[in-house]
């Protein structure tokens, strides 16, 4: 052996040793370090250097920051007025149970007294975002993990730089890997008629704030600080129905319109997000006026759920584990990406055995293959415990939803999976409101009605080489 054969394998020892007391010292869940290690030591230098990259130390560095921005922020904002939280009698115990588990989680009190939409049609959705857009006469803020280099992604920023011209302050928040593709001309329009951009965590070892793994995944809009725009679709020709029309791949999405006090606790996970990526504090908007709680029994009661590595207890998570844990008669789910960790799954199966009707929408093709193989692991024992599972067929789903027994649902960008219950930066809205809860049943079961229902005979047919495939790809779950 050479002196330089021996200089490599030594710095490959060297370099597996480090990254394998990092996977186990970070304490994270045992199926997520057990799948780092066995990467790191079956994958010479590349599952080294995949950890390193991907999993390492900068992600805690980063979520503190995260976390030192949001208290900063917080500090400069008023205490919450009482008054605006909804009345506790009004409500059903197990639904006042979980607004203040997402209160105690996000420290943000749900607000009464809004207005909102569910957006479900990829062009009535796009065409009321931009509406919205064209009437706005003070401020635009906008939030989104995805903006496309397409015709829909060329309209938003066009319409953005418009309004800077307008005078309007305009500021625009993307993530640096999620629309790496975008149009940089475009975006420097925007600038050079005085509105401002930034990149989300950028892809630049260089940068304090550099961490590849943490990922802003939240869509955000807000126009002039009165109605906000938030949920599951991006800005792109796949969610604004474009590409359907061309006869192309495309997202079935849902998103909401809220208008209302709620909106301003939208605003404010804005400032946090903006105060970060630029470390310079920005200023909340004027707060919308609070609604009397007790006096007012008009509008629907919503709770922001912000969630992300900064927490210390998931928020998402949570909301979702309690959600499910309170439904009595009925709970349906629709997730594009679906790998539950292991309490998810259980409580999914202790709601079915409990008697509730728990029914799963995926998607039959999905973007990402791998997930897709990764779900069909979980099918089994879902079926088993009375769980009915369905695959969505026009096109690929992309709604984030659950709605439990009429009275409430969630609308957002968490999906049910490792990335979003611990990686990502999401966001959320939970609304309280029966005709909303109604609108989100009859969109589920006009979903239902273009899907076709997993049976454990379908599953008992797959060939052993698919099992194996679909088993691979959960191992790599934790990756994900």
């Amino acid at each position: 052996m050479t002196w330089f054969s021996t200089i490599l394998l030594a710095a490959l020892v060297l370099i597996n040793a480090y990254a394998v007391v990092q996977a186990v010292m970070r304490g994270h869940s045992v199926e997520s370090t057990l799948a780092w290690v066995f990467a790191i030591l079956l994958l010479p230098w590349v599952g080294a250097v995949a950890y390193l990259l991907l999993a390492n130390p900068s992600i805690r560095r980063t979520a503190r920051r995260k976390r030192r921005t949001r208290h900063r922020v917080r500090e400069t904002l008023p205490a919450d007025d009482p008054s605006t939280a909804p009345a506790p009698e009004a409500l059903p115990e197990q639904v006042d149970s979980l607004l203040q588990l997402a209160a105690r989680l996000t420290e943000m009190s749900p607000s009464c007294g809004n207005s909102v939409e569910l957006l479900s049609h990829d062009a009535r959705a796009f065409q009321k975002l931009e509406r919205a857009l064209r009437d706005a006469k003070q401020s635009i803020w906008a939030e989104y993990y995805l903006i496309r280099n397409d015709e829909t992604g060329h309209r938003f920023l066009d319409l953005l730089a418009t309004k800077a011209a307008e005078g309007l302050e305009v500021r625009l928040l993307y993530d640096a890997v999620g629309s790496l593709g975008l149009d940089k001309q475009r975006l420097a329009a925007i600038r050079a008629h005085g509105g401002l951009t930034e990149e989300f965590l950028p892809l630049n070892p260089l940068r304090r704030r550099w961490a590849v793994h943490l990922r802003n995944h939240r869509k955000i809009v807000l126009v002039d600080g009165q109605c906000a725009f938030v949920g599951g679709m991006n800005v792109g020709d796949e969610y604004s129905g474009r590409a359907r029309r061309r006869g192309a791949a495309h997202f079935r999405d849902s998103h909401l319109a809220i208008c209302g006090p709620a909106v301003d606790d939208l605003a404010q996970t804005f400032v946090e997000d903006w105060s970060f990526a630029t470390e310079q504090t920005l200023r909340p908007p004027t707060p919308n006026s609070p609604v009397d709680c007790a006096s007012n029994a008009q509008g629907a009661t919503v709770a922001v759920i912000p969630s992300g590595p900064d927490q210390l207890v998931n928020a998402s998570n949570m909301v979702y584990f309690s959600g499910i844990t309170s439904a009595r008669r009925e709970l349906y789910l629709a997730s594009p990406y679906f790998v539950p960790n292991p309490p998810t799954l259980a409580a999914l199966e202790a709601a079915a055995l409990r008697g509730v009707d728990v029914r799963i929408l995926v998607p039959s093709v999905s973007d990402v293959s791998l997930v897709n193989y990764a779900a069909r692991t979980y099918f089994a024992p879902l079926l088993q415990s009375g769980v009915r599972i369905y695959e969505y067929q026009p096109s690929m789903l992309h709604a984030k939803t659950m709605v439990v027994d009429g009275e409430w649902g969630i609308v957002g960008s968490a999906n049910v999976d490792f990335r979003s219950f611990r990686l990502n930066f999401e966001l959320s809205a939970l609304v309280v409101e029966p005709t909303f809860a109604e609108a989100m049943r009859q969109q589920f079961k006009h979903d239902l009605g273009h899907s076709s229902e997993v049976t454990q005979a379908m599953l008992s047919t797959e060939s052993r080489l698919r099992r194996f495939r679909n088993q691979v790809a959960r191992l790599l779950s934790p990756l994900l």
